[in-house]
């Protein structure tokens, strides 16, 4: 362990201990709710973002592979009364294998165009939620019960969300410190590159894309059950916009940035609730305010005013030359070089 990664470790240490402690000295049940959902937000945000933060792709539509998990878990646990825990599982499988089968196709279109079938992918589970109303309860929609003790209480809820959220984040931190992370982002800095390289360009493009839809599908299983109702309107295409903006506002290529972009952006709305009018307005201001002035987002400023606090070392003093015997050895050097002059005088 090194020593400039102790501050570091000791910011995460005060940040766990903050984060597991919350119950007790947060104010009343509606922050905590807020807290919960800022767990689930990121925790398909955190896979989202190696798709979009790490392998550059434009995916727009991950609303889609979180309204899945949401029914999967609304239909499996009140319907046919499975194991909430076990369908929670159930649900990040069946997300990513619909993450498979909508990347199968889709990831071999340049950029924009996979943008636009990730979000005609979310329009389509839009319009078939709405239309199956036998089964997800169509414009109705659906309860959603929650899960079994001890996740039963809304402090219980959020310690799995936050457990949760820790495996997520400890999954993706180790994807993108390896070699799978120096692989993406050479496939986001240039494909041309990568595969020059040997870089498996659409394998890894697959496999990040579906490991996404796992966490989004997880985190619609949490979604539901936080919402405890659910309609087609609750799975709108803004929400898909918005996880996008929270990476795009938080920084590419990095896991605290995205973070801290899914904090400010889910409690934006509730620390301008008495002007509520303008909250689109104070959204639309930081977007606008990150790109112009701060374009590598503000996971960036956080490591540079992290690296300015962080205690340097005393720093190394200038060279004193040591005058006296810098000039004798001028004067041993002439010397030299008279004898040897006058030794050449001699012998000619």
């Amino acid at each position: 362990m090194t020593t400039s990664s102790l501050p570091r470790l000791g910011t995460l240490a005060v940040g766990g201990i903050l984060a597991v402690t919350l119950p007790f000295w947060v104010g009343d049940f509606y922050q905590l709710h807020l807290a919960a959902l800022i767990g689930v937000y990121w925790v398909l945000i955190a896979g989202l973002n190696l798709v979009v933060g790490y392998t550059g792709q434009l995916s727009i539509g991950h609303v889609g592979l979180l309204s899945i998990g949401s029914y999967a878990f609304a239909i499996l646990v009140g319907r046919y009364g499975v194991d909430p825990l076990l369908t929670l599982a159930l649900a990040g499988g069946l997300g990513g294998l619909c993450g498979f089968l909508l990347g199968l196709p889709s990831l071999r279109l340049p950029g924009f165009y996979f943008a636009m079938a990730t979000m005609a992918f979310a329009l389509i589970m839009a319009e078939l939620s709405l239309a199956q109303g036998g089964l997800t309860g169509g414009g109705a929609g659906l309860p959603v019960p929650g899960f079994e003790a001890p996740f039963d209480t809304p402090t219980g809820f959020y310690w799995l969300v936050l457990l949760v959220a820790a495996l997520i984040t400890w999954m993706t931190w180790n994807v993108a410190r390896l070699m799978w992370g120096r692989g993406l982002i050479a496939l986001r800095d240039s494909e041309v590159a990568a595969a020059a390289v040997g870089v498996p360009i659409f394998r890894l493009k697959l496999t990040v894309f579906t490991f996404s839809g796992v966490t989004a599908g997880i985190g619609g299983a949490l979604f539901a059950s936080l919402q405890s109702y659910i309609t087609p309107e609750t799975f709108v295409f803004e929400l898909g916009l918005f996880f996008f903006v929270c990476i795009i506002i938080g920084g590419r290529g990095s896991i605290l940035g995205p973070f801290v972009g899914t904090v400010v952006l889910t409690a934006l709305p509730e620390m301008v609730a008495p002007l509520a009018k303008l909250g689109n307005f104070f959204y639309g201001l930081l977007l606008l305010a990150v790109v112009l002035v701060v374009p590598e987002g503000i996971g960036h400023v956080i490591k540079s005013v992290m690296a300015r606090l962080q205690k340097k070392g005393p720093e190394p003093k200038g060279l004193q030359p040591d005058i006296g015997r810098l000039a004798a050895a001028v004067r041993r050097g002439m010397e030299q070089d008279m004898q040897r002059d006058i030794q050449r005088g001699h012998a000619s």
